[in-house]
């Protein structure tokens, strides 16, 4: 559990720990470091079997006691920077008891799975991607049917899955996804996640790499451990290289006569390709090319640099120290020829200096003094102090101060979200927006999770800057060091990239603001039909001291014969690259679009594009299918949503049917879902709040709390039964009214012999259960088929408090009664 949960929590678990236990997340807005800290698991196959799952426990690749894994293997296919990792695990459950085995993947953050597939005992459910809508409509056909189903999710880029089967089972899975390597400072860097959880008998990682220019270096670092400092073997060849890490099961272990695995890390493979001199590279394939552009041996353009520094209160500790280790080092690196200057905000903003100074050594030394002495304090005033940085560079253009040549930004540093002035994020974005040059860029860093990195990243999109999130650990300093080296050195400006007008369609962004030292531009389109045996580009930039002109050219065939000769080759990736852009950067361009029509439009080619090569994205879902005696059986897998609306944006259906990708500030989520019977609910006003339904009585009694995050309410206790129920609150991101509105986060269930069920039909025989839940959802318990707890949150409006109980201890409780009929109105009663 994560450090914020309560000591009473901590027991409730404690008193679940010989029974089984059940998590279900729904649909919500908000972010909890407690529903962080579980991981969803859920997958049905012959009766509902519910497990309770801790983080350090999912983060392991096999999940399970009396299983045998037989093979844990990971294959990724580099073909000129496009990779497709393909990860394969057989197991066998060999206790003497049907148990639950799962399958944990952590991928990156930006890949797109695009295939799952599980074999159950001879049962093959094979995904493909469809429009959500249509999904959602074939799974519900399997829903009908009360089949069981299963659970598939994707939480902090961890692909997880369960599965209950009886002893005896094998059971194999295999996910493939595919991402674009980025080359940064100079390298493109492949990371493998490896986290079997155990001895395997087969374990191995081959990573194949294929490169028609040729590679300049490969290199795999050794991050799992000194044991395995020898175990790597990498064959180089001008155009391909093969890693292989294979070790023993003797190596595996901690120590020599240990039973525990002691691979355990991250397996990162970097390299670099050779280049002309002109630094151009086209290659054409399957009817598709790809224009690489990367100079280097260029003289870097000055810098015009405003730091913009949250020193709010929430910046106390840690994470200023850090800050101010980081900044010093920055400000070390300013040359001559730069110009800079600090701004500083809390509720106030405060300037180092009102203008832009030249970096010299003096005032270097100045400036680092200045944010040596900076003590946080206070609230987070992130619109003017972004407004004040934005004059500061139109006053030094307007001036003359600033070189033509010279690349002017603007570096934004802040944890959390704006709490004074201007608080409305859509408000800042567009204030920002209307006073930013075209000129100017914004670069945004979030530290740590109260910040809500979806803004700032659509705000450093919105200006020609990239996001990135710094966790707020002890390595902190380097993570921002590190992003500054990335756009220390601008090497280029105005960069265009042209193809003649007959030969190509379907161009990828072709025009780019910036060139950095040690990244790398790609533009990726379609071929027309045509009798042209070559391709040619033309590049045209603006450099320190002359403008270049660059011509490229490819011939049309010769790639893909190369490429039919290489085993391993990935021979689609020229196909599979096109879209990866392009749909990366109409999912940009959807959620900066100014009118409803135009996001409209967007979608729908997001969709045509993620259907036709079978990505899960936020708008399609994965229907995960196979055959169960000539019957078919159902899964679904639904894509992101739209992160405007947050995590995971509730639905109104009466059903639960959910495999879905959710972009929140921290997690993705993908999430397959098929439960025997629908949920319904009775919708109520005033959050938190739950109902507790009297049968006999034919009575509905509303408890509606005020009460703070973080607290946990005992909400039904019968000592006649052996029934307690408890709920934490959590907060939400925002304030209404002044006030922070609160949800329940968790509900915890205990019952000594009762059978308790969630739905009206299945029977969990556990003792205790354990259930996450999410803004917007509902929970509805039935103990013994004779009284009915339930936790809604939708709302319905005419609710007519009375008054409180005078006797009522805090936090203070309404209690609210209704008649059962359909929407009858509720009254108090004391």
């Amino acid at each position: 559990f994560s450090g914020s949960m309560k000591t009473p929590v901590l027991l409730c678990v404690l008193l679940f720990f010989q029974s089984w236990a059940f998590e279900f997340i729904i649909d919500g807005e908000w972010e909890s470091e407690t529903v962080r800290a579980i991981s969803m698991v859920l997958f049905n196959v012959n009766s509902l079997i519910h497990v309770l799952c801790f983080d350090y426990l999912c983060m392991q690749a096999i999940q399970g006691n009396d299983i045998t894994v037989k093979s844990y293997k990971v294959e990724s296919r580099i073909t000129s920077r496009f990779a497709h990792t393909t990860v394969k695990s057989s197991v066998v459950n060999s206790g003497p008891n049907a148990q639950s085995i799962g399958f944990n993947v952590q991928i990156p953050k930006r890949a797109f799975i695009n295939n799952f597939t599980m074999n159950v005992n001879g049962i093959t459910f094979v995904g493909s991607v469809k429009e959500k809508t249509v999904a959602r409509n074939l799974y519900a056909q399997a829903r009908a049917r009360g089949k069981a189903a299963g659970i598939v999710r994707y939480a902090m880029e961890t692909f997880r899955t369960e599965v209950h089967v009886p002893p005896g089972s094998k059971v194999e899975f295999e996910l493939h996804y595919q991402e674009m390597m980025q080359r940064k400072l100079g390298v493109y860097q492949h990371m493998l996640h490896l986290q079997p959880g155990r001895l395997v008998p087969l374990l191995q990682v081959d990573v194949y790499i294929f490169e028609p220019k040729g590679i300049k270096f490969v290199t795999a670092s050794n991050t799992l451990g000194e044991q395995f400092a020898d175990l790597t073997k990498i064959s180089h060849a001008k155009e391909k290289a093969h890693i292989v890490f294979k070790p023993t099961l003797q190596q595996q272990r901690k120590c020599e006569n240990c039973t525990e695995s002691a691979v355990d890390g991250v397996f990162t493979v970097k390299y670099d390709v050779e280049r002309e001199n002109n630094a151009g590279e086209l290659q054409v394939s399957d009817g598709h090319f790809i224009q690489f552009f990367a100079p280097s041996d260029l003289s870097p353009l000055s810098k015009n640099i405003v730091f913009v520094i949250d020193v709010s209160g929430s910046m106390w500790g840690l994470k200023m120290k850090q800050t101010v280790e980081a900044m010093k080092a920055i400000l070390d690196d300013l040359s001559m020829d730069d110009y800079f200057s600090i701004i500083d905000f809390n509720h106030n903003v405060r300037c180092w200096s009102e203008d832009l100074v030249q970096a010299s050594s003096l005032q270097v030394d100045e400036a680092k003094k200045y944010v040596q002495s900076i003590k946080p304090n206070g609230g987070t005033n992130i619109n003017e102090a972004l407004l004040r940085a934005v004059q500061m560079l139109v006053r030094a253009s307007n001036q003359g101060l600033i070189d033509p040549r010279s690349v002017s930004m603007i570096i934004l540093v802040s944890d959390g979200d704006p709490t004074v002035g201007e608080i409305k994020l859509s408000t800042i974005q567009k204030n920002v927006k209307r006073v930013m040059r075209e000129e100017f860029s914004l670069f945004s860093l979030g530290i740590g999770f109260d910040v809500d990195f979806d803004f700032l990243e659509r705000m450093a999109m919105d200006n020609r800057g990239v996001a990135q999130r710094i966790y707020a650990n002890h390595d902190a300093a380097e993570q921002l060091k590190t992003f500054y080296s990335q756009v220390s050195s601008p090497l280029l400006r105005s960069i265009t990239i042209n193809f003649p007008e007959n030969a190509v369609n379907n161009v990828t962004q072709n025009r780019f603001d910036k060139f950095f030292s040690g990244s790398e531009l790609i533009v990726a389109g379609k071929l027309q039909p045509s009798d042209l045996t070559t391709l040619q580009s033309f590049t045209t930039a603006a450099a320190a001291n002359m403008d270049l002109n660059i011509q490229t050219e490819a011939d049309i065939r010769e790639l893909d014969s190369v490429l039919g000769t290489h085993q391993h080759s990935f021979t689609g990736f020229a196909r599979q690259m096109w879209a990866y852009i392009t749909v990366n950067q109409l999912l940009a361009e959807r959620s900066l679009a100014p009118t409803a029509s135009k996001k409209r439009r967007i979608t729908q080619r997001i969709v045509a594009l993620a259907l036709e090569h079978q990505f899960v994205t936020p708008l399609t879902a994965m229907l995960v299918e196979g055959h169960d005696q000539g019957r078919p059986e159902r899964l679904i897998a639904d894509s992101p949503r739209d992160s405007k609306h947050g995590c995971c944006s509730g639905t109104k259906s009466k059903q639960l049917s959910i495999l879905q990708k959710e972009y929140c500030s921290t997690t993705a989520t993908y999430s397959i879902v098929n439960l025997p019977h629908p949920f319904d609910f009775i919708a109520v006003d005033s959050d938190p709040h739950f109902i507790m339904h009297l049968p006999k009585s034919n009575v509905d009694i509303c408890f509606n709390i005020d009460s703070k995050p973080g607290h946990i309410l005992n909400l039904i206790s019968d000592p006649g039964t052996g029934v307690t129920i408890n709920g934490q609150l959590v907060g939400s991101k925002k304030m209404k009214n002044n006030k922070i509105q609160t949800y329940f986060g968790t509900i915890s269930i205990y019952s000594k012999t009762d059978k308790i069920t969630m739905g009206e039909k299945n029977t969990i025989k556990t003792i205790g259960h354990f259930v996450p839940i999410c803004k917007s959802g509902h929970l509805r318990v039935f103990i013994m088929h004779s009284d009915t707890a339930e936790a809604p949150w939708r709302r319905r409006k005419n609710i007519r408090p009375i008054s409180r109980s005078p006797h009522m201890q805090s936090p203070p409780l309404s209690f609210l009664s209704s008649d059962p009929k359909p929407r009858q109105k509720k009254t108090c009663f004391r």
